[in-house]
């Protein structure tokens, strides 16, 4: 079993770089690049969702609104009696 918070030592390129073949560095390049384009996916879907939030919460709050004020004006039950 592994423990617990043990880590990876992580990797120092200046130093590291001759202990590494081109394609290993060619993939690494890779993955960061697919890592950020994943990224921005994510905070653009995370800013169109905040966007449609706000939008449905202003518009129930709109119809709420609406309904509490057209209640209000109703007069036919005053003149039922």
């Amino acid at each position: 079993m592994a423990e617990a918070g043990k880590q990876m030592p992580k990797l120092n390129l200046q130093q590291d770089a001759p202990k590494l073949s081109q394609s290993q560095l060619d993939y690494m390049k890779l993955i960061e690049r697919q890592n950020m384009e994943r990224v921005r996916k994510l905070a653009r879907l995370r800013r169109n969702n905040i966007s449609v939030g706000i939008g449905l919460g202003a518009a129930v709050l709109g119809i709420y609104g609406y309904s509490i004020f057209s209640v209000k004006q109703e007069k036919f039950l005053d003149e039922l009696e």
